[in-house]
């Protein structure tokens, strides 16, 4: 018995950041200054009016992602807005512009 306590013992001191938060199911937590590379993306919640139906609608902006542009339908009337996103050099959220795609 006292083997198998060691073990449990070396092996949860041995556990990595990563390792704990498989474990418990956790989602990785963004380390600024970590940089690029990490696996963790840095998300901004931003709130934006329906161009549509002038709803007022919470979408989330990556911002280490490579796009630039992307669709989604309104939460409310499920038609298409065009979601335009603009960022500095070190992926600070400069603005988010939506519009109609007629």
């Amino acid at each position: 018995m006292t083997r198998e306590l060691e073990r449990l013992r070396r092996r949860i001191l041995e556990s990595d950041g990563a390792t704990i938060d498989e474990l418990y199911g956790l989602e990785p937590v963004f380390e600024p200054g970590a940089g690029p590379g990490t696996g963790v993306q840095p998300v901004e919640f931003v709130a934006v009016l329906c161009p549509w139906c002038g709803e007022r609608l919470e979408t989330r902006v990556e911002l280490t992602s490579g796009d630039t542009s992307y669709i989604e339908d309104c939460e409310v009337c499920c038609r298409p807005i065009e979601f335009s996103v603009e960022r500095a050099a070190d992926a600070t959220l400069l603005s988010v512009g939506v519009r109609r795609l007629d």
